[in-house]
């Protein structure tokens, strides 16, 4: 059921798999959307699985992944976007329960009462992008707490440059790199790479370059796949 399949190209995993072994370095990559609440829950796990992982050095990466690409630049009512995607099969309410509790579980709060807009993601993932790499995880973390907890809108450039002043970011400079569009080819670049990958929901997480898994798995089925790849790495370089 949690198996690991092959992901992406032979050149690629031949080129990168080659570089770790040397390195003896894990690499994950995490395909996310800033508004999926499953995304926040599976980075979560995977940090519970790191924070006592004992194995070669890991380095995480995330990738932007759109669940909604239609949305319109201002985004839509929250929940009358949410009950139009669902169909009515089920109120909006008991949609949340899970995610919820799941979150809570794992020291996480989702606020749905607060979410007003369903947002574009569009300018959220680039601010992730144009973060500089010790504080990308710390951005992930902002813009998901702004969302799921506070209920900011996160398709709104005010808001973002709000976030980005609080964590760290110069709020002028910040304006004038999402305004040039810095970092949307990034992301678009990460939304073709998850297209080639055959990843259809997020959270999807690919461990170098060649195996994967999709959702948010429990933290000890998240461990076993990484130890099931630290030792068949072990057995290639050996």
């Amino acid at each position: 059921m949690y198996g690991l399949s092959p992901q992406g190209s032979d050149t690629l995993v031949l080129t990168s798999k080659s570089l770790q072994q040397v390195l003896h370095l894990m690499k994950i990559d995490i395909f996310q959307d800033t508004v999926c609440p499953w995304c926040r829950i599976g980075k979560r796990h995977l940090e519970l699985v790191l924070d006592d992982w004992d194995g070669e050095p890991v380095e995480v990466a995330y990738h932007s992944f759109f669940l909604d690409p239609t949305l319109p630049a201002e985004g839509k009512d929250f929940r009358s976007h949410l009950q139009a995607k669902i169909g009515g099969q089920v109120g909006t309410d008991q949609l949340f329960d899970v995610p919820r509790e799941r979150g809570a579980a794992v020291g996480l709060v989702f606020n749905f009462d607060a979410i007003d807009r369903s947002p574009n993601t569009m300018l959220s993932h680039q601010l992730v992008a144009i973060t500089p790499d010790e504080l990308k995880t710390q951005m992930v973390d902002a813009v998901y707490a702004a969302y799921f907890e506070q209920g900011r809108d996160i398709g709104n450039i005010e808001v973002l440059l709000d976030i980005a002043e609080e964590n760290g970011l110069s709020r002028t400079e910040t304006q004038t790199r999402l305004e040039a569009s810095e970092g949307r080819d990034v992301v678009l670049t990460d939304v073709a790479l998850a297209q080639q990958l055959g990843i259809s929901g997020v959270p999807f997480f690919v461990i170098n370059d060649a195996y994967g898994f999709s959702g948010a798995q429990p933290p000890h089925m998240m461990r076993r796949v990484l130890e099931q790849v630290a030792a068949e790495s072990v057995t290639v370089t050996d």
